[in-house]
């Protein structure tokens, strides 16, 4: 089976090619704007570098958040249009689960940096066990996410050289990031492959309409 992964949740396009597992090819470009008009020419060339074609894909596995507003819209629309042309499945993947490790054992907790200024410094967390998803990524605080993991230990993955690493004292922290690689495996893995991938924001825009009013 052909995955393709797409994961636009940061400031890039990262784009993954599996065949049955194994990868083929990787493509990753930093871009803090413009990811709609670069992600169909980088997938295109990821494809080429695998020697597939579209219509070899057979799966396409894509981050649904949380992240990047645009980002997140930007490539759940370019994957669902994708998987509609193509008739295959279009997968889902957080990008919690987009950065667990292949393998993970045990109780674990992936947690991403949301809001970076002190003093509202937030993260997204998404907990796991042997892998799965144990629940829906939500959003804590520094202070929160600290009280629990000194109440109930988890393996810990997320960004080692932030504030997180300073305030979780004696809990060592694997670094991860969310990968289109990661995205591939994950949806190559699904049993569920009529599930329609949809974002996933956790809070609300902080775009407010006219008259302050939110969306």
């Amino acid at each position: 089976m052909l995955t393709l992964g797409i994961n636009t949740s940061g400031p890039a396009c990262d784009v993954a090619v599996l065949r049955d597992g194994a990868c083929l090819s990787e493509r990753h470009e930093e871009m803090v704007r413009g990811q709609d008009a670069r992600l169909p020419a980088i997938v295109a060339a990821c494809l080429d570098d695998a020697g597939c074609t579209l219509q070899d894909v057979d799966r396409i596995g894509v981050v649904t958040g949380p992240g990047s507003f645009t980002g997140i819209r930007v490539g759940v629309a370019f994957a669902r249009g994708l998987s509609l042309a193509l008739k295959v499945p279009c997968i889902g993947v957080t990008a919690l689960e987009a950065a667990l490790p292949a393998g993970q054992q045990g109780s674990a907790i992936v947690a991403l940096p949301a809001k970076r200024r002190p003093p509202d410094l937030s993260y997204w967390v998404q907990r796991f066990r042997t892998g799965a998803a144990t629940g829906a990524p939500e959003e804590l605080g520094l202070d929160e996410l600290k009280a629990e993991l000194n109440a109930h230990p988890h393996f810990v993955y997320g960004e080692t050289d932030g504030p997180l690493g300073g305030a979780l004292e004696g809990i060592e922290i694997h670094k991860a990031h969310p990968s289109a690689r990661r995205t591939a495996e994950f949806a190559a893995d699904a049993n569920n492959a009529s599930t329609i991938a949809r974002p996933i924001y956790v809070r609300a825009p902080d775009a407010a309409l006219p008259g302050g009013r939110k969306p």
